[in-house]
């Protein structure tokens, strides 16, 4: 055994190991042979091979080697037999790999596959026989067959040996694929009556350890001399074949006599013919001289063939004769339509009798079965005329009318009148030219489109498509915008229509609060002469985008005054502290508004509704609570993405007037109001004295109270700041609010004058405080006694004007 090692190896950021071995082992090993120590040969420790679960991996070699993971060993898995495994390709060699694992590592491993002389010489047959006549001349050669052997390299076949060698001697040829061919030659004449039959051995001998060799026995019979020569009974034979005729058929037979006797007299027929497809088409049978097809005629190719024949006996005499064989022809051929000239395309203007086309029939076969007759398909205006024998000519037979039919499809057929008939079709297509009479017509009747505000000024909004039932020109359809005007601005400032494509673009950026639909007109017109065009009516429709954040209506947000919402210290949980009210100029669920509490002086008190925005207590008030809060209310809306506004709340905690003045301070230095601290605390006291004898007054003269109230406030030359406050009806004194309620202020064209309508009140206290007045300070408290009277036009219990009085109305219209 010879073994070679070469191992490259190089280490990868991965830890992968790549090495080559290689090993030579001579096949026919028994399995279990040892092909090499690959543990030590590539350096490895066997117990490191077992523990990283070694294998070998190889897609065409791991059922012949396999790795013994005990002792780092190569074995043989099964007998490898060379020959089968690689025939003649050398070297011949198995490649696989070694894989480890954890790291990962493999090598290459190639084990060489040694030849060993384990195949003798072989020749085809055990024997060859030769029948050679005792006249044959010295120097007469007889090729022998070849050895075969599937060693190689010195283990195949180098020589032949012939014995025994009183006649004939052995000559060997070398050939350009390195075999070589073994002649016989005959070098001493041949003795009948010495020796009737002679028997030889061909040896081939490899040249392996020990030489192998093969042996072929050649058997000579020597014939008498041969002195007559066969004789034809005739010189010309003749026999007729259908051309559809199987193979194997017998065509005729032909049949040769020789004066000699025995082998003498044995006669051996062949064809002779080389230069034709004679010997493709027919066969004689060498011993009684039957000639048969042995391929396809065809009548059409070849219609007559000259077989020649030759007779010869065992000693190499001969004659020859001729046989004539006529092919019968069959219908076989299906007639083959030529087009001579056409025309695809034909005005409808087309008078009768145009030609359209003309058409030349072939078919090879002969007789009635190469006559042939063409028709055409019905209903169609056109007519198939014979010119002359084989020619036709498509000619057109009535008026023709694109619009009813702008293609036809014309087939022609053809039909022998052999039996069984065979026959051809070919189809042909005429295109009707037209003249412009159809103007365009629209898929649809209108169109609807639909675009999302604030577009890119030149964006494709969508297509419009019309079209036309004439043909090219006539059909090429151009798209127009009509004038016309959208609120008084010309259409062409809102869109644009593409002439080729229909396309239409916008040509400036919509706003969904300004415009939110509107419709135009697209005029198609075709490109015949003269033109004719037909409208579409198309309605643009202007999707919402959320562009616009919420407005917040209440509680108004002014910079000049401070509002603040008084809660009672009795004020039981879910107590309706005041409403947020704000709107959306956007629609759909972009106006859809969320509210939130984002921050506040003390969360645990107070909560905010998240859809209808009222604010509620979610505990008892209890004297440790803040006399002032302020809470901060953001507004979102639904759309994406979410826009939003904030509003600030201010809430007093207090059962009296009083008791909430000392805060009134704290709340103007949240707004930044630090003109005079002490000049508000004395107007605070001022004010709220002014208001306590005032609610005395009222509460003995209401009537007079409310007539000369609604007389101050029709004359009143101050403006009023109109906001919407939600209903603050608490019922049962619980602070639920009822589901339905709706807002409503009257403002006119001269605010001053309008009509205020208050609706109920309940337990709702209101105090606004404006700093850059001299401490104007109003209370709104509502009395349910003074509420209940009918007959009262305004519900307004205490209202006191002063310079710089801002007039804060909470008001209501339910329904």
């Amino acid at each position: 055994m010879r073994r070679q090692v070469l191992i490259f190896v190089c280490l990868l950021s991965f830890s992968s190991v790549f090495g080559q071995v290689s090993y030579s082992v001579p096949e026919e090993m028994a399995k279990g042979f040892l092909v090499g120590n690959i543990a030590q040969d590539l350096g490895l420790n066997v117990k490191r091979l077992k523990f990283r679960n070694g294998r070998v991996y190889s897609s065409d070699s791991s059922e012949y080697i396999e790795l013994d993971t005990e002792r780092g060993l190569l074995l043989v898995k099964e007998r490898i037999d060379r020959e089968a495994l690689c025939g003649d390709t050398t070297p011949c060699a198995l490649h696989f790999q070694i894989v480890l694992e954890n790291p990962m590592e493999f090598y290459s491993v190639t084990v060489e596959i040694t030849d060993i002389n384990d195949n003798a010489p072989t020749f085809e047959k055990n024997e060859i026989k030769f029948t050679i006549s005792e006249s044959a001349v010295i120097g007469a050669k007889f090729d022998l067959e070849r050895a075969m052997d599937l060693d190689v390299g010195t283990n195949t076949l180098q020589s032949y040996v012939l014995k025994p060698s009183d006649n004939f001697l052995l000559k060997l040829h070398n050939q350009a694929d390195g075999t070589k061919n073994v002649e016989m030659v005959l070098q001493k004449p041949l003795d009948r009556e010495k020796n009737e039959f002679v028997s030889l051995v061909l040896t081939a001998v490899d040249g392996g350890e020990p030489l192998m060799s093969g042996t072929m026995q050649v058997l000579i019979t020597v014939l008498d001399a041969n002195d007559n020569a066969p004789i034809f009974s005739q010189a010309v034979y003749k026999g007729t074949v259908a051309e559809n005729a199987a193979k194997s058929t017998i065509v005729t037979s032909v049949r040769a006599s020789d004066a000699d006797h025995g082998l003498n007299g044995m006669i051996t027929y062949s064809i002779t013919n080389t230069m034709d497809e004679v010997r493709h088409m027919f066969e004689v049978n060498e011993k009684n001289g039957e000639v048969r097809l042995i391929g396809r005629l065809d009548y059409e190719k070849k219609k007559h063939f000259q077989i020649n024949v030759r007779a010869r006996d065992n000693g190499g005499l001969s004659d020859s004769c001729k046989v004539i064989v006529d092919v019968i022809d069959i219908n076989d051929n299906n007639p083959t339509i030529n087009i001579m000239s056409k025309s695809t395309v034909i005005s409808e203007s087309a008078s009768p009798s145009t030609v359209v086309t003309m058409i030349n029939i072939q078919d090879p076969d002969s007789g009635e079965n190469g006559e042939v007759q063409c028709v055409i398909n019905d209903n169609n205006p056109f007519v198939l005329k014979s010119t002359s024998k084989r020619f036709y000519s498509l000619v057109t037979d009535s008026d023709l009318d694109r619009e009813r039919a702008a293609v036809y499809n014309i087939t022609v057929t053809c039909s022998d009148e052999g039996v069984p008939s065979l026959s051809s079709s070919v189809t042909l297509t005429l295109q009707i030219s037209d003249v412009n009479d159809n103007a365009p017509v629209f898929e649809r009747s209108s169109y609807e489109a639909y675009i999302v505000e604030n577009n890119t000024p030149g964006l494709s909004i969508f297509t419009v498509k019309a079209t036309d039932a004439d043909w090219n020109q006539n059909a090429r359809v151009s798209y127009i915008l009509e004038d016309s005007s959208i609120n008084g601005v010309p259409v062409s400032s809102y869109v644009s229509v593409s002439a080729d494509s229909g396309v239409i673009h916008a040509v400036r950026s919509f706003d969904y609060e300004q415009i939110k639909d509107f419709q135009f007109h697209v005029k198609a017109q075709d490109g015949g002469s003269p033109p004719l065009s037909n409208n579409v009516t198309v309605k643009i429709l202007i999707q919402d985008q959320n562009d616009n954040p919420p407005q917040v209506l209440y509680p108004v947000q002014t910079g000049g005054s401070v509002v603040a919402e008084m809660v009672p210290r009795s004020a039981d949980v879910g107590y309706l502290v005041t409403k947020v009210v704000a709107v959306d100029v956007d629609s759909g669920q972009n106006a859809w508004l969320s509210y939130k509490l984002q921050k506040a002086i003390d969360r645990a008190l107070f909560e905010v509704g998240l859809q209808n925005g009222e604010i509620r207590t979610i505990r008892q008030v209890t004297d440790k609570d803040a006399v002032k809060q302020r809470l901060t209310v953001i507004v979102e809306d639904n759309g994406q993405p979410s826009r939003s506004a904030t509003v600030i709340v201010n809430v007093v905690v207090a059962d009296s007037f009083p008791e909430v003045l000392s805060e009134f301070t704290d709340f103007t230095h949240d707004k930044e109001y630090n003109d005079n601290l002490t000049f508000y605390l004395v107007l605070a006291l001022a004010v709220v004295s002014f208001l306590f004898i005032t609610c005395l007054v009222v509460i003995i003269s209401v009537k007079i109270y409310r007539w000369r109230q609604s007389r101050i406030l029709y004359h009143s030359s101050l403006p009023v700041i109109p906001y919407y406050p939600p209903r603050y009806s608490d019922t049962l004194g619980t602070g639920t609010l009822p589901h339905v309620y709706n807002y409503e202020v009257c403002r006119t064209t001269d605010s001053r004058k309008s009509d205020c309508k208050f609706g109920t009140v309940g337990s709702q206290n209101v105090l606004i405080m404006d700093p850059s007045s001299t401490g104007t300070m109003q209370r709104i408290q509502s009395e349910k006694n003074f509420l209940d009277e009918p007959d009262s036009p305004l519900e307004l219990k205490i209202a006191i004007v002063i310079p710089r009085l801002q007039l804060t109305s909470k008001s209501q219209h339910q329904g």
